[in-house]
């Protein structure tokens, strides 16, 4: 079996509750039908993402998470580089904990490594609802970072 790997790139680590997010993302795969292959979850800084995003996408400006998708056919690998600035601002904003925003953020990763887009409206429908049914798989009484 593959597995997902958990790595924190210019910050300090912090507790994710790195078992239970890994079941949830082999979950969240088998579910859409696919086999997990490799996944590395990157946290950083946003001045890392940043960089990363102007160096391999060409985009100046501050994002939550970069994709990189290395599936073949229906194995699902990749590498999420994920800020945790940027998620601990989302989480605020929308009202949520760190935790949950954070594993949002994974699933959202994940699924565009599953084959979902969020370019146009719909699509973007389409994956906030998927992240929702994926968050609501997870309990999070007790939990927190």
């Amino acid at each position: 079996m593959n597995s997902v790997e958990f790595y924190f790139e210019d910050i300090d680590p912090i507790s994710i509750h790195e078992n239970i997010l890994n079941l949830q993302l082999n979950s969240l795969i088998k579910k859409e039908l696919k086999e997990m292959g490799d996944i590395s979850v990157i946290f950083c800084s946003d001045e890392y993402l940043l960089e990363m995003n102007k160096e391999y996408l060409n985009h100046d400006y501050y994002t939550d998470i970069i994709t990189f998708d290395y599936v073949e056919g229906d194995v699902i690998s990749g590498d999420l580089f994920i800020s945790i600035d940027r998620v601990r601002e989302n989480a605020q904003q929308f009202n949520s904990t760190l935790l949950k925003e954070l594993y949002r953020v994974v699933f959202h990763g994940t699924l565009h490594l599953v084959g979902y887009k969020d370019k146009t409206d719909d699509e973007k429908v389409l994956m906030r609802s998927k992240e929702d049914f994926y968050l609501g798989e997870v309990d999070f009484k007790g939990l927190d970072i």
